[in-house]
């Protein structure tokens, strides 16, 4: 490692993905987190804490190669586990199903487990605060943020899934500020980096009690709702808010519909398929560091929720989860939670959850091996998957698909718009959906060519 370890030198190396953590541990007055041209949040604020951060920032940033990897982390945390696998790591039981009572699977993405259990935790007084994302109004420069709710009904309105970037800074700092017990919600990434910001903190290690998470498949940019406003006929100016899956019983769960609401009260929805970046696994304003994350099932959290991508789950409108309990706390709860009929939850095994996450996996296993065969740079990531590049050469173009359009949608969505064309971003777009998916699926002509090269298995 030739450069010196700093927020800086890791934003400029792509392997930031804007958790906020080093802001808001940082004893800097100006560390705070920016959008960066790519509609990411970085490390902002007097270029003296960036370049030489007043902390061990080395072994806080999630994305170190210096710092503590997901297996130790949950071998400190969980070393009483019944069970370790090595897709999903170290954990009591897992699950699918979904909550039963009252209206958390209408309210979530899913089966709505994630919000009973955060709702269990307060109102059992097992914590005073939950750290979630929530929407905020767009005058304050964002979409959704981190919040500490501290009853339920401030919590339930940060039910569902919101792909658009976040950071945990001004929450790091609340929790310092203000005594108590406290729950975070959040990404694999991000849970990864609490467990860091924790070794170095006494007071978070003291106050931060549980961490639920969130299966990820990656984070996207902001600007991803802005193309959505671009392809529904609105302008972002006037987006008040966004849900990216709006529920419907009667339609498959994997048919995820995305509606805007403006400022006015007026809506416009659209199927993710019929929009040019609507195609998750393509990897259309994927954040950088995404690329080098191997961590699925938020391994270092008490307890984790995922969408059951496997039939007949898929199919249900309703919405079903795939749950991984880690804590002895969180499986007492799930387990009272199932005999009071509060939940109705099916004990599976590793594989199931695996299967469930199948793409998740195959891009940040042999997909993570492969780009990591072929980086070069200042600061290479240390990860638990051996780079290597023995695959067949369809699987290397699919990954070098993928990796061109994360960093070529966000280009050309820039130059759209600043040349004040939406339709150059909309149709270049298309042009590279169109060459991924006959690649991917053998879609077309094209993919029918593209089958000289071997099977299409994603």
């Amino acid at each position: 490692m030739n450069a010196p370890l700093s927020p800086e030198a890791m934003a400029k190396a792509g392997l930031c993905i804007g958790c906020g953590a080093c802001a808001g541990l940082s004893r800097d007055a100006s560390a705070r987190m920016g959008w960066d041209a790519e509609g990411q949040l970085k490390p902002a604020g007097d270029p003296a804490w960036r370049t030489q951060p007043s902390l061990d920032f080395a072994t806080l940033c999630p994305f170190s190669p210096h710092a503590a990897n997901e297996d130790v982390i949950a071998a400190e945390c969980f070393s009483h586990a019944a069970a370790v696998d090595p897709a999903i790591g170290r954990f009591h039981r897992a699950y699918v199903g979904h909550a039963e009572e009252g209206q958390y699977r209408e309210r979530g993405s899913s089966g709505g487990m994630a919000g009973w259990v955060a709702e269990e935790l307060l109102r059992r007084g097992l914590v005073d605060g939950v750290a979630h994302v929530a929407p905020v109004d767009p005058a304050e420069g964002a979409l959704f943020r981190y919040r500490i709710s501290r009853n339920v009904d401030a919590l339930r309105s940060g039910a569902k899934s919101r792909y658009y970037p976040i950071e945990l800074s001004a929450i790091l700092r609340e929790i310092l500020a203000i005594p108590g017990r406290y729950a975070v919600v959040g990404i694999p990434c991000f849970i990864k980096a609490v467990h860091l910001a924790r070794r170095q903190h006494p007071l978070l290690r003291e106050r931060i009690v549980h961490t639920l998470g969130l299966v990820c498949g990656h984070m996207k940019s902001r600007h991803m709702v802005e193309s959505f406003a671009w392809q529904m006929q609105t302008r972002i100016e006037d987006v008040q808010a966004v849900d990216f899956r709006v529920k419907d019983a009667t339609r498959p769960a994997n048919w995820y519909r995305a509606k805007l609401t403006h400022r006015d009260g007026a809506t416009r929805a659209q199927d993710w398929w019929h929009l040019v970046d609507g195609d998750w696994g393509s990897g259309f304003f994927q954040n950088r560091a995404c690329d080098w994350c191997d961590d699925v099932v938020a391994e270092t959290a008490d307890i984790s929720f995922g969408d059951a991508w496997v039939e007949p789950y898929s199919s249900d409108g309703r919405g079903t989860n795939v749950v991984v309990v880690r804590s002895r706390a969180m499986l007492d709860l799930i387990e009272q939670g199932c005999a009071e009929g509060r939940v109705t939850l099916k004990p599976v095994d590793a594989a199931f959850v695996v299967e469930t996450q199948a793409a998740g996996f195959r891009q940040r296993r042999e997909g993570l091996a492969y780009r990591l065969s072929w980086r070069h740079g200042a600061i290479r990531p240390l990860k638990r998957v051996t780079p290597g590049h023995d695959l067949p050469i369809r699987r290397k173009l699919i990954y070098r698909g993928r990796h061109a359009i994360a960093r070529g949608s966000v280009a050309l969505f820039r130059a759209a718009r600043r040349l004040r064309r939406p339709a150059l971003f909309i149709g270049g777009g298309r042009a590279m959906l169109t060459v991924y998916q006959a690649l991917t699926y053998s879609r077309g002509r094209l993919g029918r060519l593209f089958d000289w090269l071997g099977p299409a298995a994603r």
